[in-house]
């Protein structure tokens, strides 16, 4: 694949071990390997709906570099702008397994990673803003200065081109320096997309709004075309300044894995979007990948390919 790509998105992949049976992760004595990042989890989701996609980043020149990129790749995601880095470590994260759907406990090694030595002049500009549209997380962006710097660069440089910008705050508390450093940053970001995609608990830490409609409210206030405020169970709430209103969760048999859950709901919010999908039904869209996800152990095992979403008719 060479473009010209529908979305494009950096960030840092990882290695996920993935405990194989209950408990305390030292007690656990095997785990499965799989991807993780919340961009790459967004990659290959638009991906399997057949849009073209493409990311950057950094990975060491490990096994686990060459792991992640060639899962990445088979899985149809453009990877010409990440490199190996000789030298440099590629992150590396543990995922317990829970039977009472809680949230699993999760452990990161990911200080000092190739992704996090990423700034400003590793993102190709004509390569990005050939692209339709950018989604961005504010997980990179708290993972160090350099990687801040980039995520509000690359946002800049897609708005000015006249693209489209998504954005999910998917707050990491433990990346920042403090809750009040976090807040200013994720909200300078947002201020720089398009749609903005918080969850409800998010969207109350950040602007100090208590309601959905509020917090959708503050970053229309902000510069935002759509807000999407994700309420959990309760489903979401939408508003683009026009149209506003609220989609039911789809229906959950049994809660696995919470993880994940929040980039399957970005995969069905930017699809739809960019298909030209009314906004209730886009977001509806996104409860319904959302929902699948959150019923298996992986971070990308419930993504859905096109045909599943054609059969499901969202």
């Amino acid at each position: 694949m060479s473009g010209p790509f529908d979305v494009v998105t950096f960030g840092e992949a990882m290695l996920l071990l993935v405990a194989a049976q209950p408990g305390p992760l030292e007690t656990v004595e095997s785990f499965h390997k799989r991807t993780a990042g919340a961009e790459t989890n967004v990659a290959i989701g638009l991906a399997r709906l057949g849009l073209q996609v493409a990311w950057a980043s950094r990975l060491g020149q490990d096994s686990m570099g060459r792991y992640l990129l060639d899962s990445i790749r088979r899985e149809g995601v453009d990877c010409s702008q990440a490199a190996l880095v000789p030298g440099a470590r590629t992150g590396m994260m543990f995922k317990g397994q829970v039977t009472d759907g809680s949230d699993p406990p999760i452990e990161y090694h990911r200080a000092g990673s190739a992704a996090s030595a990423m700034g400003p002049e590793d993102i190709d500009q004509p390569w990005l803003v050939s692209a339709r549209h950018l989604h961005a997380t504010g997980v990179f962006a708290g993972v160090s200065a350099a990687s801040f710097a980039l995520s509000r660069q690359a946002m800049t440089w897609m708005r000015g081109a006249g693209r489209t910008v998504s954005f999910d705050p998917n707050l990491r508390p433990t990346l920042w320096a403090s809750t009040e450093a976090m807040r200013a940053g994720i909200n300078a970001l947002a201020a720089l997309a398009d749609w903005v995609l918080p969850g409800i608990e998010e969207g109350r830490l950040l602007t100090g709004c208590q309601s959905p409609e509020d917090i959708a409210r503050f970053y229309l206030g902000q510069g935002a075309q759509v807000v999407v405020v994700k309420l959990g169970a309760e489903g979401a709430y939408f508003d683009d300044g026009r149209n506003r209103g609220r989609v039911p969760a789809s229906p959950v048999a049994r809660i696995v894995d919470t993880v994940g859950a929040g980039d399957g709901f970005a995969v069905g919010v930017i699809s739809g979007l960019l298909e030209g999908l009314p906004l209730d039904r886009a977001v509806a869209r996104g409860a319904w990948i959302g929902a699948r996800a959150v019923q298996v152990s992986g971070d990308t095992e419930g993504l859905p390919m096109r045909a599943e979403l054609v059969a499901a008719g969202v």
